[in-house]
């Protein structure tokens, strides 16, 4: 124990300011933009998958409603009392909804809304091509919260435009069209502008 090295060694001190702090040493080639970009991209997919989380937990109805007013953001109709309404509920023909193709109504897209967990088989599609052949209607939009099989496309008969729109797709439309959602901080990123500086 006379020796300073071994009481050192018997009783080492615990000093955490000593020991490296991992988290801003690791070596990165990212600008600040980048970094910042990325950031953005990490929230957006978590905010993609809180959301459609959340959708899981509303009413089907809730649903139908949610489906119509995302398309009325979008652009199709014009108010939801002139544009479209959710119709939903047994003896529907399977048929969730209908919209405005625009704002003038000079055609109409019916919808079929899937809040489900589990793939859309192709069954459905088929069902869905089915109701639009009753109703005389070429243009449909299927819209899921969850994924559809890799044949689904293969139900969709020649001159019947249907639109398919999956979970992942729902939720970044949304996002896009901020529905549903409230904007919570805005940060903005500034650079010089050089023409101000120009001196003639």
């Amino acid at each position: 124990m006379k020796y300073d090295s071994f009481r050192e060694f018997q009783s080492p001190k615990k000093d955490k300011a000593s020991l490296p702090d991992i988290s801003t040493d690791i070596a990165t080639d990212q600008t600040p933009e980048e970094s910042i970009e990325e950031a953005c991209q990490k929230l957006h997919s978590q905010l993609s998958t809180d959301l459609l989380d959340k959708i899981k937990s509303c009413s089907p109805s809730f649903f139908e409603k949610l489906v119509i007013d995302l398309l009325i953001t979008m652009g199709y109709g014009g108010s939801r009392r002139e544009a479209g309404k959710a119709i939903g509920g047994s003896g529907d023909g399977g048929i969730d909804g209908v919209i405005n193709e625009d704002k003038l109504g000079l055609d109409v897209i019916h919808i079929q809304a899937k809040r489900w967990n589990s793939t859309v088989p192709a069954k459905e599609i088929r069902d869905f091509v089915g109701a639009l052949a009753l109703k005389n209607a070429k243009k449909g939009i299927f819209i899921t919260t969850s994924k559809f099989t890799k044949d689904v496309g293969k139900s969709i008969e020649a001159g019947c435009k249907i639109i398919l729109i999956d979970g992942e797709r729902l939720a970044d439309l949304m996002i896009e069209h901020n529905v549903g959602l409230s904007t919570v901080n805005t940060y903005h990123v500034k650079a010089i502008d050089f023409d101000y500086f120009e001196e003639n």
